[in-house]
């Protein structure tokens, strides 16, 4: 071939620059199906749904963890991954401890499920439905379900593990606490027939365990007196009836606020109550996949019973086709909520080995030293986490990483405020006064 073609302009940069053009130094990012979170630091934006990688088999579970200090943008990420995803159809349950979603149920236009004792309404945690909740499940799954929820919480309200004739007496009261519901009409079975069935069983209960009711009596005694307290007790009020009819659960949104009693001792078992209705409700819901928020996760980690039954429920995720997501400060909640190599210690850890997707904003490094290995950090990895800024995480995406700037609209910064008590909200305020409401909040 002769003769010469036209001269390209020569591209002149920096060093600095220049490496950054590289071919294949660029991360290629987890695709454009899903919400767009911000920027990868690498190059490009970085887009996530949980939903869609599990379907292009990226990643074999939808569940995610978010570690995050107090400060570093974590309820930021959370609340607007939220609102953002709504633009495709999911719906966001959240078990809120501290109250601090009411800006995000606002923007949606619904109230958020306020629980308090004495309080006009009541959930009923043992409403599990009459239906398989995942295609290996064998028996009464209905009953079964309920029996674990129930045993999990006297495991917490006890304290130490129940005796065989405790859960044998658990197992009888269900199901005498079932017959009496049906014959009521109800859809399900109440804690309270739940207590009065182990305080008074019934003659045939006694009869199918070879025993007699002063016998059945005595050994489900110690478990119906903790119970009592969610009945009868300072805790009552909340899960001690049928659910209060009425509660709209077909909006984008459902929130139920537990900041009456975020400083009560109890808060793990009343959060396992919390979320056992809602992951009972969402089943109801198939027709949207759902994103589940655990908020405040550490205190349902640090009750033994009620750890095992969440741990159960993530491994539920993919049958219910929700998208589980635990919120914790620091990755040393999973190894502080027991002694080393205790139970609470494997779950803990069980929890983030079923949570294909990791979130770490800056951690200190004594915290990195202990737990990095858990999340599978490099010592890059491990060094970079303790030099995040505000508003950086790593994300961990199956055996992917990326190093992510979470980016919030004008418009969203009023959703995610949790600084009101500090800056008195003139920020915010003055946020929504320059770009209105979303066109999806309430007028």
């Amino acid at each position: 071939m002769t003769g010469r073609g036209p001269r390209v302009p020569a591209h002149v940069a920096t060093t600095r620059h220049l490496c950054a053009a590289y071919p294949l130094v660029t991360e290629a990012g987890l695709g454009h199906e899903g919400v767009l979170v911000g920027r990868d630091v690498l190059g490009g934006s970085f887009v996530y749904d949980p939903f869609a990688l599990y379907r292009q088999g990226v990643i074999t579970n939808p569940n995610m963890v978010v570690f995050g200090q107090i400060g570093r943008g974590k309820s930021s990420l959370v609340k607007s991954y939220l609102w953002r995803q709504a633009v495709f159809g999911r719906h966001a349950w959240v078990v809120d401890p501290k109250g601090e979603y009411g800006s995000l149920a606002e923007a949606w236009g619904v109230i958020p499920v306020a629980l308090r004792p004495g309080g006009p309404i009541r959930l009923n945690p043992l409403d599990t439905e009459d239906q398989p909740v995942a295609p290996d499940e064998p028996g009464d799954h209905a009953r079964s379900r309920r029996v674990a929820l129930t045993s999990s919480l006297a495991v917490a309200c006890l304290g130490r593990e129940l005796l065989p004739r405790e859960r044998a007496a658990v197992d009888a009261a269900l199901g005498e606490a079932t017959d009496r519901a049906r014959a009521a009409s109800m859809p399900a079975p109440t804690l309270p027939q739940v207590v009065d069935a182990l305080l008074a069983p019934g003659i045939d209960a006694s009869k199918e365990l070879r025993t007699t009711r002063a016998v059945l009596l005595e050994d489900g005694r110690d478990v119906a007196l903790e119970l009592r307290r969610l009945v009868h007790g300072d805790l009552c009020g909340m899960f001690d009836g049928p659910t209060t009819a009425g509660l709209r659960l077909d909006g984008p949104l459902v929130v139920l606020d537990l900041s009456a009693v975020y400083h009560s001792p109890a808060l793990g078992v009343l959060i396992a109550c919390a979320a056992a209705w809602l992951q009972s409700a969402v089943r109801s819901q198939h027709r949207n996949r759902i994103i589940v928020v655990v908020d405040e996760a550490w205190a349902i980690l640090a009750n033994l019973g009620v750890a095992r039954w969440l741990q159960t429920s993530w491994k539920l995720s993919r049958a219910n086709g929700v998208a589980n997501m635990a919120v914790l400060h620091r990755l040393s909640d999973l190894r502080s909520v027991g002694s080393e190599g205790s139970e609470q210690v494997n779950l803990a850890e069980g929890l983030l080995a079923d949570s294909e997707t990791r979130v770490v904003y800056a951690q200190s490094p004594g915290e990195v030293t202990r737990t990095g290995e858990l999340l599978g950090l490099t010592d890059t990895e491990a060094e970079l986490v303790t030099q995040l800024r505000r508003g950086m995480a790593l994300w961990k995406v199956g055996r992917r990483s990326f190093l992510v700037e979470h980016r919030l609209a004008s418009s969203e910064r009023w959703l995610t405020d949790t600084d009101q008590a500090m800056t008195d909200g003139a920020d915010v305020i003055a946020d929504r006064a320059d770009v209105g409401r979303p066109v999806t909040g309430p007028p």
